[in-house]
């Protein structure tokens, strides 16, 4: 079995398969594992369009700076599939990983399974047969009908922001989409909810909690102070410094993260609270380069920015940062956009146009038949506003383009899509 290294391809998919299957398939593999989804310690479940890896990267700082092991289920990777599966402290090795999943192929034998199941399923195990005191657990998509949906009974699920993506799965309305994330609900276990956008989202997230007999933890507020920022709960009020992950919108998902502390059965002391803000690690979200091949295309005196963000909401958190950019120094932005065909570009495009003095479109290397082309991107650009748009040949040739440009100093961002980010992470030497 082949591990792929590049985040265009997923596990194996085995055969075409029915979505509103998924949890009939997991079930019966899981039950020829010996249901290792019942032998895990306490589960964080985390579902949400936006902010899920980052409110987990947060989660899984601040349980480590406390002591914790920690076991860590997100997707897609960026530049290795081991990315997906962290057990206490270190990325799952290659042969540990092809091992598991031959392990769970075969015993699932000639059955319908597809790739992130077997993904999943290979994780679960994993996670049960090797000692820790908590697991965060992300969905892969949605909620209701995903993968990562089989443990009965978590010690807390989390919704983090909900906006518009995957509608062609999840629905045209933020109303469904909502629904469908808050199909990880479950009896008994208690919800913290990240800030919402949208009253419908929230009406939607408190009346499925109410059916399915979900509490919902107190309700917490961050705000901004001199030097940092403060949370309050019904559990914890604390000064706090301002998170490692640049942007405001980082404060939002550091909350959650915060919140859901209080329904661990784990010490976490403000201390290791405020560790872990500091040293939180999550690739590809407001990530500066600053080493590595990319940056040389550009002359000393720019800055080069990677953000995986690729749907309406994600670029109206990348237009606030401009504008924090624009207010702070006043430097030009110039874009690098590659984005695959089920997002939305001009939707995407559209709050940033403003800040952008240039565009280059570009095809993300290496995928298939979704990727979005290079004109395609450009006319969005163009039908968002954006007024100088060019079509680069790729990520190299787009940043030596815009480097040729010397003067005055400015700021690139490359941005549009996770799998570009890989691309980007792997062509600046990321191992």
């Amino acid at each position: 079995m082949h591990l792929p290294h590049h985040p265009d391809a997923s596990a194996p998919v085995i055969v075409e398969i029915d979505p509103e299957q998924t949890l009939v398939r997991m079930g019966r593999l899981l039950e020829r594992l010996g249901r290792p989804q019942d032998r895990l310690p306490p589960v964080v479940h985390v579902a949400g369009t936006n902010g899920k890896g980052s409110t987990i990267a947060f989660l899984r700082a601040m349980l480590e700076a406390a002591g914790h092991k920690v076991h860590v289920y997100t997707s897609p990777h960026l530049v290795r599939f081991n990315e997906r599966i962290r057990l206490t402290g270190r990325l799952i090795g290659d042969q540990e990983l092809l091992a598991l999943m031959e392990r769970c192929q075969a015993i699932n034998g000639d059955d319908p399974l597809g790739g992130f199941e077997l993904t999943t399923a290979a994780a679960l195990t994993a996670f049960a047969e090797q000692p820790a005191d908590v697991v965060l657990l992300e969905t892969g998509l949605g909620g209701r009908t995903d993968a990562t949906n089989v443990v009965d009974r978590p010690a807390v699920t989390a919704i983090t922001r909900i906006s518009f993506d995957h509608m062609q799965h999840l629905g045209g309305t933020l109303a469904q989409i909502a629904a469908e994330k808050a199909g990880i609900f479950k009896p008994g276990c208690p919800v913290v909810l990240g800030p919402q956008a949208d009253a419908a989202v929230l009406a939607v997230l408190r009346d499925r909690a109410a059916a399915v007999g979900a509490p919902l933890a107190p309700d917490w507020q961050i705000s901004r102070r001199a030097g940092g920022f403060r949370f309050d709960s019904a559990a914890r009020g604390v000064d706090l410094p301002p998170p490692v992950l640049p942007g405001l919108h980082q404060l939002a998902n550091a909350g959650t993260a915060i919140a859901c502390l209080a329904h661990l059965p784990l010490a976490a002391p403000d201390e290791a609270v405020a560790r872990g803000l500091l040293t939180a690690d999550w690739p590809a979200r407001l990530q500066h380069l600053t080493q590595g091949r990319l940056p040389r295309y550009l002359p000393p005196t720019w800055q080069l920015w990677l953000d995986g963000g690729h749907n309406d909401s994600a670029g109206q958190v990348l237009a606030a940062q401009a504008a924090a950019w624009r207010q702070a120094d006043g430097k030009p932005l110039d874009l690098v956009v590659g984005m695959v065909a089920d997002k939305r570009p001009v939707d995407f495009l559209r709050p940033l146009a403003p800040f952008v003095r240039r565009l280059m479109a570009v095809t993300i290397p290496g995928t298939d038949e979704r990727t979005l082309d290079a004109n395609a991107i450009a006319a969005a650009a163009t039908a968002a506003g954006v007024a100088q748009v060019e079509v680069a040949g790729g990520i190299a040739d787009a940043l030596a383009r815009l480097g040729a440009q010397t003067f005055p100093p400015a700021r690139a961002l490359i941005c549009g899509s996770l799998y570009l980010a890989g691309a980007a992470l792997s062509e600046n030497g990321a191992c």
